[in-house]
Formats: structure tokens, C-alpha cells, sequence
């Protein structure tokens, strides 16, 4: 008992010092300083600096007055900030005033908000005056998590604690692992952090929300999964801390296997062209090494500490039998599954297979103007500007030459098709800067193509960079990550799975059952888009991290359900293990499924079209794991390979496999007779 409090008071110490001295996350959402240094793009803005003004992000404010021609009147609030340019047919002007471009995000939003409050006060009847480009999205997106990530906490809390209540049915359990998972959580919080203000990790407003969920969805499933095995050893013995010992060595090894896994799988992250996407890897892996410690170290002693009365009304008695006898609802559905693996197998892969077919047609992509769910000024704007101006006014191209072919060079642009204008905009001893503005809105398919050509066209003789340019890298890098990382995720995952088990063909079955389960959650979760969210296309990082989550995550369960059929397979046989641990993994597994889908279903209360698309395709996949591939899927393939499932590892010693052998020659109408028994004590339970 000492040991279980000096445990716990030495976690709240040690975390109260790191949350009360840590400080707050400094947030970086410039899109540039997340690209490599080879990036055109990223070269182009570092040789800004050299020119008189210095590196910058513009700001453009749109003025009309609703299709009327403007007066002078109409523009005397923004007189002041800088020479504005009229449309045509002087229905439209445009102001730019020239921000300096920061990483830090909210310097960027207070200057934005200023900006705004001068361009917008006094205004004339009729009259707008909306503030986009560059710093306008960069503020809103900004302004678009300015609260947010408090709302998904407290979301996330709600929805945790009802599930936990629903699982365990018990007014006092529930208490015991969300404040665990919760203190976490803060603590994850804390170290991101610590590692934004000492690295140069390019840690963006969207960080803090993703390590949230990771953090309650992984932490609270290692948390259902010790806890059921808690209970599951005080139907045993009488001694609680006895009881805790043996669930820590059977639940432990697969608990801490599974966070491995997904903690490398993050890792993997770590060979991202993309720096936000190295930040987030290493942020989401410290939150989930945070979790495991909590759930193997600070759990257990919390749980010692209250005793058995913490499962009231439920108090698990030595004596009394839990899932493990076999009567369960999973006990069944195990025995249905082993009695026809063939049929099972083949209406798995048919269910897969039409969910896959989803992704037919799926576009990959988003422009600045689709990247929202709420209002934003900017896309307004945006919308304003390109109504009387060409719509790549608001991020011209940025092109860099010699002095000596400036001329050469803005020939060159000038005659490049997808360019409405160009012009020398600054001038040094060594460098020339010239803004070409684009037929096309930014980020688009045909604005990207005009970058391409500019390249080509100028072969080197000077460097294209800007906003558009920016993007484009930006979708070839995650699309340069997307390559290089699912490879190595898959050979981390598929050595942690060897290593773990022993054997080679369980992991092959097992990372195919994975990658089937991603390709059909991608597939649903884009015919969805499409056709209920009305969503053009999915954002560029969306395949790599929904991958990267499903991977890990997913294979998490296989992981819980097969450690411990290798575990029963020494005494009871392969066929029969497969059942048995399905009975006593079943609830748990497929609580903490729903809860983990729950979890990430909660990114939907993010203002970003990015976070909703990976929350909803990584929670089908979930979904899908828990409830069709591991349930089903996985134990049919295990009975059709029989042994071979564990090839080359023997588990069953040499006494276990007589006992495995009369196990799997059990008669038919012993199960059945089993099944009939379990259906018969279930409803003499409910009546009492």
C-alpha cells in the first residue's frame, strides 16, 4: 500500500512541477517555414530578405460597394493605408499593406485584427471593406483555433465519461481512469509546450487537438484493457494487490507493445520532408508515452489504492465467474466465427471490398477557400476579389532574377499562359522581385499548372516562389511523405509484430487485415465527403496521417485480442485459444473501439475541413477493426491456418497440446449446448 501512494504522490508531483513551470505553446502557421530548404518556394522566400522589404505577408483589403461604382468618399478609411488600385470599372479597389511575415501566429492575428478594425470603422452606407490574402488566412486560421481546442477538450471529457459510465456501470469507476488519462493529457499538453519554446519544431495550431485525442483514446483503451484484466484476476484471488500483479504481467506486455507500436509509428514521421509533420510525430509520440506510463504506472496504484468496493455495484468475488467461463455473448460469436471460417472470411473481404470502392474518383487537394468550416473573412474576400479583379490578385507569384535579365525574365513571365500581369516590384544591386498575378484563385489545379509553367519556362534563369508556389510544394512534399513514410510504417509495425508474437505468417494475416480495414475506411469516409459533406476533395495530409492512425492504432486491438489467443493456445489449442480470447477481450476491446471512434469523431468540433476528414475516416477504420476485422475476420483466418497461424513459433508445449487436440475435437452439440446454457443464465440474469 505504501508503495501505491508513494507512486501517486510522486506522479502529481513530478506532473504539478512540469504544468505549473512549463508555460504555453508557441504556435507557428506559416506555411513556408514548414517546407524544406530545398523547397523552391522556401529558397525564394529566405532570398526576400535580402530586398528593402525584407521578408513579408501581405495583407489586401478589398473594398466595393455591392456592384456600384466607388467614390472617393467611399474610400476614405482606407486612404491611409496604402495606395489603393481600382477594378476597371471602379467597382472594386484593392489596398495592399504589407505585414511582416512571423512565426509567431498571434502577432500575425493581433496585426490582422487591427487592420480590419481601422479598414472597417467610418465605412459609408453600402460600402465593405474585407482584409484577405496571405495574412488574412493565416489570421483566420489562426482565429479559427482561438478557443477550439478547449471546446475538443471538454467535448472529448464528456464523451469519454459517458462511454466509461455505459462500459462499466458503476456511478464511482469511471472517476478512476478519466482522471488518470486527463492528468496525462494536461501533462502531454505541457510537454508540447516546453518543446515549442526550446526546438525549432514547427508546431501549428492544430498539434495540441490531434495529441488530445490520441492521448484520451489511446490512454483510455490501455486503461479499459488493464482494468478488465483487473477484474478478471479478483475473480481468482482475494489479495487486490496480488490480483493487480498478475493482470500487470498479462495485460502489461501488450499494453506496452501496443503503445510501442503506435509511438514508432509516430516516429516514422520524423523522415517528413514536411517539418509539421516531424512536429507532430514527435509531439504525438511524447503524449502517447505519457499515456502508456500512466496506464501501466499510475493507474494500477490508483486502483490498489481504492480497493474492490471501486467496481460497486459490481464488486467482483473470488469464486464467481466472469467472461472467462465461456458464456458470453463473444464466447458465441467466437464459435459461430470458428464453424465457418470460409463463409466468414469471404463476407469480410466482400464488405471491405464494396467500402473500398467508395474511394473511386476521390481528389486529393484543397484550396485556401475550402479550408474552412466556419466564416472567415478572408475567403469573402477572397470571393469580392475575384469577382472584379483577376483572381490570383491576392497571391501573386514572387519571381527572382539577376538584374541583369530582369528584362529577359519579365519577358518570359509576361508570355506565360495563366499570367494576367507582371512587373518589376523591387529592385537591389543583385536581386530583382517581380509580381506576377494570376488568371487562376490561388491553389487551384489550373493556378498550380501556371507555377509549373513559369518554372519551365524560366529553366532556371530566376526562382518562382509566393503563396501559390508555396502550396504547390507544400502538396508535392506530403505527397513526397506519403511515399516515403507508409513503407516504413508498415515494416515498423510488421517487426513489432514478429517480435511480439514470434512468428511470421500471424503478423502477415494481421498487417493485411490492417491495410484492407485502411483502404475501406478511406474509401466510406470519401464517399461520405462527397456526397453528405459536400467536400471538393481531401486535403493533402489527410491519407498519410489517416494511415498512420489507423495503422497503429487499429492494429492495437489485434495486438490485444492475439497476444492473449497465443497466451490460452498452449492449453487449449489454436482454434479454440482464438474463442476463449475473444470472450474475455470482447467487451473490452469492442468498448474501447467505440471509444477511440468516439474520441476522434470529436475532431468534427474543429473549424478545419482538414481535422473533421482525418476524424471521420480514422473512426470508421476504427469501427471497422473492433467490429468486423478483429471480431470476425481475424479469428477465421487464425482457424483456417490452424497452427501455421503461429509458423515458425511453437506456443503449445508439449502437455498443452494434448490438451489443445481435445479441445479442437470437441463435438458440435457441446458447443451448442454451451451456447444454449450461457443464452439460458443471461436471461436468468436479467430477470433478477
Amino acid at each position: 500500500m505504501r508503495r501505491a501512494w508513494a507512486t501517486l504522490l510522486l506522479a502529481l508531483l513530478l506532473g504539478g512541477l512540469v504544468l505549473g513551470f512549463a508555460g504555453t505553446t508557441e504556435t507557428d502557421n506559416d506555411p513556408a517555414s514548414s517546407l524544406p530548404a530545398s523547397a523552391e518556394s522556401t529558397r525564394v522566400a529566405e532570398l526576400q530578405r535580402e530586398l528593402p522589404s525584407g521578408r513579408t505577408n501581405p495583407a489586401l483589403i478589398v473594398v466595393a460597394k455591392g456592384g456600384a461604382a466607388l467614390t472617393d468618399a467611399d474610400l476614405v478609411t482606407v486612404a491611409g493605408l496604402g495606395q489603393p488600385i481600382f477594378s476597371g470599372d471602379r467597382r472594386a479597389a484593392l489596398v495592399t499593406v504589407t505585414l511582416p511575415a512571423t512565426g509567431d501566429a498571434d502577432v500575425t492575428s493581433q496585426a490582422v485584427a487591427d487592420l480590419r478594425a481601422k479598414a472597417s470603422t467610418g465605412l459609408p452606407s453600402g460600402v465593405t471593406a474585407q482584409v484577405t490574402g496571405g495574412a488574412g488566412f493565416s489570421a483566420d486560421l489562426s482565429n479559427s483555433f482561438s478557443g477550439a481546442n478547449t471546446r475538443l477538450l471538454l467535448v472529448t471529457v464528456v464523451v469519454v465519461t459517458i462511454l466509461l459510465l455505459l462500459t462499466y456501470r458503476s456511478p464511482i469507476l469511471w472517476v478512476v481512469p478519466l482522471f488518470v488519462v486527463g492528468f496525462a493529457d494536461q501533462l502531454a499538453a505541457k510537454v508540447i509546450a516546453l518543446l515549442s519554446q526550446h526546438t525549432d519544431l514547427a508546431i501549428n495550431g492544430s498539434t495540441a487537438g490531434i495529441v488530445t485525442v490520441l492521448v484520451f483514446g489511446a490512454g483510455t483503451d490501455y486503461a479499459l484493457l488493464l482494468i478488465s484484466r483487473y477484474r478478471e484476476e479478483l475473480h481468482r484471488y482475494e489479495n487486490r494487490f496480488e490480483a493487480m500483479a498478475k493482470a500487470l504481467r498479462g495485460a502489461g506486455p501488450a499494453i506496452a507493445a501496443s503503445a510501442g507500436t503506435v509511438i514508432l509509428a509516430l516516429l516514422t514521421l520524423m523522415l517528413a520532408s514536411l517539418k509539421s509533420n516531424t512536429a507532430l510525430g514527435i509531439s504525438a509520440a511524447a503524449g502517447v508515452a505519457i499515456a502508456a506510463v500512466f496506464a501501466l504506472v499510475v493507474l494500477p496504484a490508483a486502483l490498489v489504492i481504492c480497493g474492490r468496493t471501486l467496481f460497486w455495484p459490481f464488486i467482483p468475488r473470488v469464486g464467481r465467474a466472469g467472461a472467462e467461463d465461456g458464456r458470453g455473448f463473444w464466447a458465441r460469436v467466437g464459435r459461430t466465427v470458428v464453424r465457418r471460417p470460409v463463409t466468414v472470411t469471404a463476407a469480410s473481404m466482400a464488405v471491405l471490398g464494396l467500402l473500398a470502392l467508395g474511394g473511386l474518383g476521390t481528389k486529393v487537394g484543397l484550396s485556401q477557400t475550402e479550408q474552412f468550416r466556419v466564416e472567415a473573412e478572408s475567403v469573402q474576400g477572397l470571393e469580392t476579389l475575384s469577382r472584379y479583379f483577376p483572381a490570383g490578385a491576392a497571391g501573386p507569384a514572387v519571381v527572382l532574377a539577376e538584374p541583369a535579365k530582369a528584362e529577359q525574365v519579365l519577358a518570359t513571365v509576361t508570355g506565360t499562359e495563366g499570367v494576367a500581369q507582371a512587373r518589376i516590384a523591387e529592385q537591389t544591386a543583385s536581386r530583382v522581385s517581380i509580381n506576377a498575378v494570376l488568371e487562376a484563385a490561388p491553389d487551384t489545379a489550373e493556378a498550380f499548372d501556371t507555377i509549373r509553367a513559369l518554372r519551365t519556362g524560366l529553366d532556371g534563369e530566376a526562382l518562382v516562389g509566393g503563396t501559390v508556389a508555396t502550396a504547390l510544394d507544400t502538396r508535392d512534399a506530403a505527397r513526397r511523405d506519403l511515399a516515403v513514410i507508409v513503407p516504413v510504417i508498415l515494416a515498423v509495425v510488421f517487426l513489432v509484430l514478429v517480435a511480439l508474437l514470434r512468428a511470421l505468417v500471424a503478423p502477415i494475416l494481421l498487417m493485411i487485415t490492417v491495410v484492407l480495414s485502411f483502404v475501406a475506411s478511406l474509401g466510406a469516409g470519401s464517399w461520405l465527403f462527397r456526397n453528405v459533406f459536400d467536400y471538393p476533395a481531401l486535403d493533402n495530409s489527410v491519407p498519410l496521417f489517416s494511415f498512420l492512425f489507423l495503422v497503429a492504432l487499429g492494429v492495437d486491438y489485434n495486438i490485444f485480442l492475439v497476444t492473449r489467443a497465443k497466451e490460452e493456445t498452449a492449453t487449449r489449442g489454436t482454434k479454440d485459444g482464438m474463442v476463449h480470447a475473444l470472450a474475455v477481450t470482447g467487451a473490452v476491446i469492442t468498448s474501447a473501439g467505440i471509444l477511440l471512434a468516439a474520441v476522434f469523431a470529436v475532431l468534427g468540433v474543429l473549424p478545419v475541413v482538414t481535422l473533421t476528414q482525418i476524424g471521420v475516416i480514422v473512426g470508421i477504420g476504427v469501427l471497422l477493426d473492433t467490429l468486423l476485422v478483429r471480431t470476425v475476420l481475424v479469428p477465421a483466418l487464425a482457424t483456417l491456418t490452424g497452427d501455421r497461424f503461429w509458423w515458425p513459433g511453437r506456443p503449445q508445449d508439449s502437455a498443452g497440446a494434448a490438451e489443445g487436440e481435445a479441445a479442437r475435437t470437441l463435438p458440435r452439440t457441446d458447443w451448442e449446448s454451451v451456447d444454449r446454457a450461457g443464452v439460458a443464465e443471461s436471461a436468468a440474469d436479467n430477470k433478477r
